[in-house]
């Protein structure tokens, strides 16, 4: 019993210098510190010096444990999702035996996954989509302004680091949250807006919007409010 207790008490030191910014030897994660990946925490400040804003939700923390000679070892697996709210969104995973070092691991791998999501209005989808992976199944359907954003869990914090205002979901299959945005970025990867469309097929914009029986007036107004 005595050594699980200062076992405890190590692991509970360990976790109270991750969010300090110490290692255990004493030395500070600061100005001329780093950390396990040579460059700590330091990328992060860079970008908002640069002027880039960044959203990023932490969306899941899972804690894994390996009993080796002399007690237990913990490691972290963090989920992060990143978005500018203006139609880029990214997701990332990382691992490490600290809390911190995983959120930055992953924080780093969905800025560089970050994709481009045409949006009508800025403020919601263009088509309804579909997509899935692996157990989950994803519907994502365009909504009038006003709606709000009908997602729950990781779904949600897609939307609204993407910049959605608008858009109402569905999940099924699975409430395996690297499930549920894996299959939400499987249909955010099929969105296209009609100015591409219209370029992919050689028409005009409002060639399209006027094929539903429209007026030409109409289809003309339509296309004219097309952004991307």
């Amino acid at each position: 019993m005595a050594n699980e207790s200062e076992i405890q008490k190590t692991e509970n030191a360990e976790v109270a210098n991750a969010a300090n910014g110490t290692n255990p030897n004493n030395e500070r994660r600061g100005r001329g510190g780093r950390g396990r990946d040579g460059r700590g925490r330091r990328d992060d400040r860079r970008n908002e010096e640069a002027g880039e804003e960044l959203i990023e939700k932490l969306v899941h923390i899972n804690r894994v444990s390996k009993t080796v000679k002399g007690g237990k070892r913990f490691g972290f697996a963090a989920l992060v999702v990143v978005g500018d709210g203006k139609g880029r969104v990214g997701f990332g995973h990382g691992k490490a035996r600290e809390v911190p070092e995983a959120i930055s691991k992953a924080t780093a791998a969905a800025k560089k996954t970050m994709i481009r999501v045409p949006l009508r209005e800025g403020r919601t989808l263009h088509h309804d989509g579909r997509g899935r992976f692996g157990a989950g199944l994803v519907y994502l359907r365009s909504a009038p302004s006003g709606t709000g954003i009908i997602a729950g869990g990781p779904m949600r914090a897609i939307f609204e680091s993407l910049g959605v205002a608008d858009v109402v979901t569905k999940s099924v299959g699975t409430s395996n949250p690297y499930n549920m945005i894996r299959a939400t970025f499987e249909a955010l990867n099929d969105q296209k807006s009609p100015k591409a469309v219209a370029q992919r097929r050689g028409k005009r914009i409002a060639d399209l919007f006027g094929r539903g029986g429209a007026s030409a007036a109409k289809a003309e107004a339509e296309a004219a409010a097309v952004v991307e």
